[in-house]
């Protein structure tokens, strides 16, 4: 347990971005299920799903290039679903 008010406080506010890292990273990974289930849909579900990965980028929940090499290999999934 911890002995001071702030360790107490950082406890706590870990907790907190845990927990939003990991709705971040879940949303991401549901919707890159989606993309590859529902081909007719992609362009709608790949428009969101950039947002999403430049947001987390942002935030610091994903590294930038994590986040761009994601978005390449979902790009390059839809152009070979298309033909």
């Amino acid at each position: 347990m911890p002995k001071s008010k702030s360790a107490q406080k950082r406890i706590e506010t870990d907790k907190k971005r845990a927990a939003r890292n990991n709705y971040v990273k879940r949303t991401i990974r549901s919707l890159s299920k989606d993309l590859k289930a529902n081909p007719e849909n992609s362009e709608e579900i790949l428009n969101e799903l950039y947002s999403k990965l430049d947001k987390a980028a942002q935030k610091g929940v994903i590294h930038k290039r994590t986040a761009s090499r994601r978005k390449a290999r979902l790009a390059a999934f839809v152009n070979t679903t298309k033909e």
